[in-house]
């Protein structure tokens, strides 16, 4: 008689939560909905849907696998919060975020729930980000990779857009950061980071991030008035004094510089105020010419550099004022949450 085979201990398979945050994208909803309920088919999952602020379009229709958390806000929450929130009501070993224009691709979800069972003590698993747009009424493609992750497998310093974290990780690290409007993607990743926690991105395409064109004038509108450009300065004032401030500093360094070039032309303009002698001003011009035609050849187009330009400027301003608005209020990070 052959001898029976000898077995490793059962793995046991993952229980999935998924959290999507929406802050007024709710036009790409169905789209997002549509992917993780035939990306997750053969699971058992649970999802919560949260509104970061009060919807401005009508929700899509829902499974009852889904939760909608519509908490009532004075102001929006930020991203970390929402995510957070969403956390704390869903049950899950592993849990999915991906955003609400981003539409999850099966094979990366199938890939992705594999490697956790295959891997139990990693930390978080992403992978490539394709960029799509939406604009008038035609669907046209971006960056075929936003985060630069390439093609292969390989360990990554942060999850964006989309992330599969365990979440006992997600608790030791401390969750997201709820006092900060952006950025909160890669803090959370520095804190994994130091707590040892390896986070992956698989070599392929993990999802499609939806929006309309940017940059755009009123794309730059949005960021603002949303508060996004201002997480660069938040989390430099978080980390102020503290280690990881340097590496956000050096993250921030093209605002920073943008804000610099911006410096000579501000000094030159005084000095034509207050004397009318324009040669200062006019010296001070040529780096933000030079900057927005260089970007112009680059993107060959005069419009895409000079919002490419502006961006960066918005940006530097936004880092600026964030240094003194970190949001008030904010809930702390959910410690526990197995429903």
């Amino acid at each position: 008689m052959r001898p029976a085979p000898v077995c490793g201990p059962a793995v046991p398979p993952v229980k999935l939560g998924v959290v999507v945050p929406c802050y007024r994208q709710e036009r790409f909803l169905p789209r997002t909905v549509a992917a993780i309920e035939r990306a997750l088919a053969a699971h058992e999952w649970r999802g919560a849907l949260v509104l970061a602020a009060p919807a401005s379009e009508p929700l899509p229709a829902l499974s009852p696998r889904w939760t909608v958390i519509s908490p009532p806000v004075t102001r929006p929450l930020t991203p970390g919060a929402a995510r957070m929130l969403g956390f704390a009501a869903c049950a899950g070993d592993w849990v999915l975020f991906p955003d609400a224009d981003v539409e999850i691709e099966s094979a990366w979800a199938a890939a992705a729930i594999a490697t956790a069972e295959r891997m139990p003590a990693l930390g978080g698993v992403g992978g490539r980000i394709e960029e799509w747009f939406l604009d008038r009424g035609r669907e046209r493609p971006g960056s075929h990779d936003m985060y630069r992750v390439g093609e292969s497998e390989r360990a990554v310093g942060y999850l964006a857009t989309l992330a599969f974290y365990r979440r006992d990780a997600l608790i030791a690290a401390g969750g997201y950061e709820p006092r900060l409007n952006s950025e909160e993607d890669f803090e959370l990743g520095m804190r994994l980071t130091r707590i040892g926690l390896e986070l992956r991105s698989l070599g392929m395409r993990a999802a499609r991030h939806w929006s309309g064109p940017r940059p755009s004038f009123s794309e730059l509108g949005r960021r603002w008035q949303s508060g996004l450009c201002f997480g660069q300065g938040q989390v430099l004032r978080l980390y102020l004094g503290r280690p990881g401030f340097g590496t956000l500093l050096r993250r921030q360094g093209l605002y920073i510089a943008a804000l610099a070039m911006w410096l000579p032309v501000a000094a030159g303009l005084a000095a034509f105020i207050a004397g009318g002698d324009s040669r200062p001003l006019r010296a001070s011009l040529v780096i933000p010419l030079f900057a927005a035609a260089l970007m112009s050849v680059r993107k060959r187009s005069l419009r895409l550099g000079v919002l490419s330009l502006l961006t960066w400027t918005q940006l530097g301003m936004g880092l600026v004022v964030g240094l003194f608005r970190v949001p008030a209020g904010a809930p702390e990070p959910a410690r526990e949450a197995r429903c």
